[in-house]
């Protein structure tokens, strides 16, 4: 002081007698400033964070002299007419008026809670205000300033202070600390009051409701709720009750009044039985809905393995059907004399089997110059196989975007067919892709070569394309077709072509239909010729069989019981075999000769879906994504 510098605001001593102390906060960024620190600190050193220290308790007659403070009444609380001003260490920096919920924050100022949750920084140092714990020792000695009784003030309009308010002469004379406000109001002579008997009576006083009452004009009787309708003043009121003909059932009335508040209280009780006993109720609903969704569990769950029973019934009766089928062929030609047809060296065998593809195999073919074995699957690869030494994959040919459908070679062209419209042409030599044509708008069904051309199938059209080198050139497209072409082969100067039970004949060299064979069984899926006959096999299970040269009817051979997907021929100077291959999962051998099946090859684990021949040996490719060899 002596230099005459002010001394600099310190938060933590708001009261002259703490200078003396010898005890000091803690800094904020201690690890001990823990709001369960704070609080055992205010405790046990509250002179820390007071201020002039606080006196004892008591009323006294307010005196023109004291000072106010106004209060401002935004947040709803009562007007505060502080009966002396407040010390300046009392007032929050941010808001100017005194602490209400005083908090210490992390830079150790204390502020208004509100203020301190409403600032981004400190007024002081700028430091992000968050709040630690509440500052009791402040608000304690706020609690002990003396204030004005509300009934003691009234509204004044004070420039830049809306909301303020100033002693009223005519009010309460106390003065009362801050703590003991509520107890004092509550039974503040000079609180306003309604008359008990009529609302429409002036506002009055506590101090003057007894002189009211002995005045008042709008007393009612006590037994006005029945029916009485005596409204008088206080001497009108006694002789009333001496005539009142409701004084004398008082007694009745009453014990009436207790046996209705009996049974309220009795139908309440019932209320909460039944709000119970509802409760009860949909927590049993609870449960049985979770009983009765077990037991459709169950149920799903007994209904499948009745499903896979029958399932694994249906399975055993057509493998007990096939062999049946076996044996009465087996008795047939015994009865005919011809046994020579099962001499052991006609007797196919599954000799291996190609495993690679990651889907089912929809086609085959093979480029018997090298001994390769192309098979196109739903993988949309191409694997080519190795027939001749090592019985293994070469290279797996990728670059369709969609399932391989259909394969066919030319020269030392392979073409393959998909799902995704397009004919890739591929090297065979080098096994290197060359061209890709979107040759339909649909998937493309099968394909065949003859005389420099490649034929494809697909919706309801057949499309012809010249062979120029590593080109397809659109030469012409066959249609009347009336549905999927899913069967195209090539004999001599003929192109057979199956759809929807109708097989037709083409001229390869004039490209126009010369003959039209109708079928049954649904959709045609497969196609065979032989030097003598027409062999289709159908959607239903059916494979008929036509004179080539008279284009009649011969023959309907049974015996599978799922379409048939595929047929192959091999013909020898001594005989003719046509192979087919079902859905049920097998392969029949039939011999053309006799026009009945010779054998039955049972190995794959799925429908049988394409068949290739070559030397002597059958290949057949299955939904089992493999691909079988069978010898004789």
């Amino acid at each position: 002081r002596s230099s005459g510098k002010t001394p600099r605001y310190n938060p933590y001593s708001l009261g002259a007698a703490s200078a003396a102390i010898p005890c000091s906060p803690p800094q904020p960024s201690s690890r001990l400033c823990t709001p369960i620190f704070w609080h055992y600190f205010l405790r046990l050193c509250p002179h820390m964070f007071s201020a002039e220290g606080s006196s004892t308790y008591k009323q006294h007659r307010r005196t023109p002299s004291l000072t106010y403070s106004p209060r401002d009444d935004d947040d709803g609380m009562e007007p505060q007419v502080f009966a002396e001003q407040p010390s300046v260490k009392l007032c929050c920096q941010l808001c100017c008026n005194v602490f209400k919920d005083p908090v210490i924050t992390t830079c150790g100022h204390t502020f208004c809670r509100r203020c301190a949750l409403t600032s981004d920084k400190c007024p002081v140092d700028a430091a992000k205000l968050t709040v630690v714990v509440n500052n009791i020792a402040v608000a304690e000695q706020i609690g002990e300033l003396f204030i004005h009784c509300k009934y003691g003030c009234r509204a004044t309009a004070m420039a830049g202070k809306p909301g303020a308010y100033e002693v009223d002469p005519l009010g309460c004379p106390f003065t009362i600390k801050l703590t003991t406000r509520k107890e004092h109001e509550a039974s503040c002579d000079y609180r306003p009051v309604r008359c008990p008997n009529n609302p429409s009576c002036p506002p009055l006083l506590t101090m003057n409701l007894e002189a009211h009452l002995k005045e008042c004009e709008h007393i009612k009787c006590p037994h006005s709720k029945y029916g009485c309708t005596f409204i008088g003043n206080q001497d009108t009121y006694e002789t009333h009750l001496e005539v009142c003909k409701f004084e004398g059932l008082k007694e009745f009335l009453q014990q009436t009044d207790d046996r209705f508040h009996e049974m309220q209280l009795t139908l309440a009780q019932k209320d909460q039985d039944i709000a119970f006993l509802r409760s009860m109720l949909g927590k049993l609903s609870e449960k049985l809905d979770q009983l009765e969704k077990n037991l459709e569990l169950k149920f799903d769950v007994l209904d499948e393995n009745q499903s896979k029973l029958s399932e694994d019934l249906m399975e055993f009766r057509r493998d007990a059907s096939m062999l049946n089928d076996e044996l009465s062929h087996i008795n047939a030609r015994l009865n005919m004399g011809i046994l020579g047809s099962y001499d052991p060296q006609q007797i196919f065998k599954c000799k291996g089997t190609f495993v690679g593809h990651q889907g089912p195999v929809w086609c085959l073919c093979v480029y018997s110059t090298g001994d390769l074995l192309f098979s196109g699957s739903s993988d949309k690869t191409i694997k080519v196989w190795d027939t001749c030494t090592t019985y293994k994959c070469q290279k797996t040919l990728e670059g369709h975007d969609g399932i391989v459908l259909a394969l066919c070679i030319q020269g030392n062209r392979l073409y393959s067919g998909s799902a995704d419209c397009t004919i890739i042409v591929w090297d065979i030599q080098t096994l290197q892709k060359v061209n890709t044509i979107r040759a339909h708008d649909n998937p493309v069904c099968t394909l065949v070569s003859s005389h420099n051309m490649l034929f494809s199938g697909s919706l309801k059209a057949i499309k012809v394309w010249d062979i120029v080198g590593t080109e397809l050139k659109l030469k012409k497209e066959l249609t009347g077709l009336n549905h999927w072409v899913r069967a195209l082969v090539a004999s001599q100067n003929h192109l057979y072509s199956g759809s929807y039970q109708t097989i037709k004949i083409w001229d390869i060299r004039s490209l126009e239909c010369v003959h039209v064979l109708q079928t049954s069984g649904g959709s045609v899926y497969s196609i065979a010729v032989t030097n003598h006959h027409i062999v289709c096999g159908t959607y239903e299970n059916l494979i008929h069989v036509w004179d080539i040269e008279s284009k009649e009817q011969v023959r309907t051979l049974t015996g599978h019981v799922g379409t048939v997907y595929a047929l192959a021929v091999i013909s020898t100077p001594d005989q003719t075999k046509v192979f087919s291959a079902s859905y049920d999962r097998s392969l029949r051998v039939w011999s053309m000769d006799n026009m009945i099946c010779t054998q039955t090859l049972l190995r794959h684990q799925g429908s049988v879906t394409a068949l290739a021949v070559s030397r002597g040996r059958l290949f057949s490719g299955a939904v089992d994504s493999t691909v079988k060899v069978w010898t004789c």
